[in-house]
């Protein structure tokens, strides 16, 4: 069975049609850049362009870089603020002319690593943990999701977790493997101490290159693993909320 996930991220949008037998992308995904500012209207005209590019009817499932509630977009941390608010689900539908299943994108990665990749058959407290633009979470209960939890705005030196841990702020303050490890050891530290997970698994763009970071980090109680899926769980994920639309 084939579904159409298309992943919205800080720096690009990317999608593919997905083998949900398999779950992998059934096609080579198209990335194109996340328009600056990243308002609705220009945020809508660029996933538009990425499902026409394939031409596979039906339902579309989109992740969204912030909290998702209803179809509704509440937060917009890494995006334009004329989210906040916003009826997206609606805005997508009519621009799409077809259904659209809406959610949080590390929620669908998360989802999709469970499903398929690093979480598959594991009980108990899991943390997906996506590092790019910001930081997003997915927190799971023996296999069940706890929506929106967005823990990279947990205050970590006196700003959000993600201002001086995701990806993008190794990048902008051009620090060394070993540098930026230290500061995601003393996330990860606080991650443990409120949730005392069993597993963490780490995705996001970084999770192409777990043997520079991985043997950085500290042993904790929580196993922590790199993402299977890699930067494709979003999409992944997004095609599995679609396939529920029917």
């Amino acid at each position: 069975m084939r579904s159409f996930g298309v992943d919205i991220g800080g720096s690009g949008i990317k999608g593919a049609p997905v083998d949900l037998e398999r779950g992998a992308l059934a096609e080579e995904r198209l990335k194109l850049f996340t328009p600056h500012p990243a308002a609705p209207p220009a945020v809508v005209d660029t996933v538009c362009r990425v499902v026409e590019h394939f031409g596979q009817p039906g339902p579309v499932g989109i992740t969204f870089p912030g909290v998702v509630v209803d179809g509704h977009t509440l937060t917009a941390a890494n995006v334009a603020a004329g989210w906040v608010g916003l009826d997206a689900v609606d805005h997508f539908e009519q621009a799409l002319g077809r259904p659209v299943a809406l959610l949080n994108d590390a929620d669908a990665a998360g989802m999709a690593e469970m499903a398929y990749g690093a979480g598959r058959d594991r009980d108990g407290v899991v943390i997906t943990l996506t590092f790019g633009t910001g930081i997003g979470s997915a927190l799971f209960v023996d296999g069940t999701l706890v929506p929106n939890t967005e823990l990279g705005h947990l205050e970590l030196d006196g700003k959000d977790a993600e201002k001086r841990a995701s990806a993008a702020a190794r990048d902008r303050h051009d620090l060394s493997w070993s540098k930026w490890a230290r500061r995601v050891d003393a996330y990860l530290a606080h991650v443990e101490m409120l949730f005392s997970p069993h597993l963490v698994i780490i995705g996001g763009g970084v999770s192409r290159k777990p043997e520079k970071f991985l043997p950085l980090l500290k042993r904790r109680r929580a196993e922590i693993v790199p993402a299977r899926l890699q930067n494709d769980a979003g999409i992944v994920g997004a095609a599995m909320a679609a396939a529920k639309l029917g």
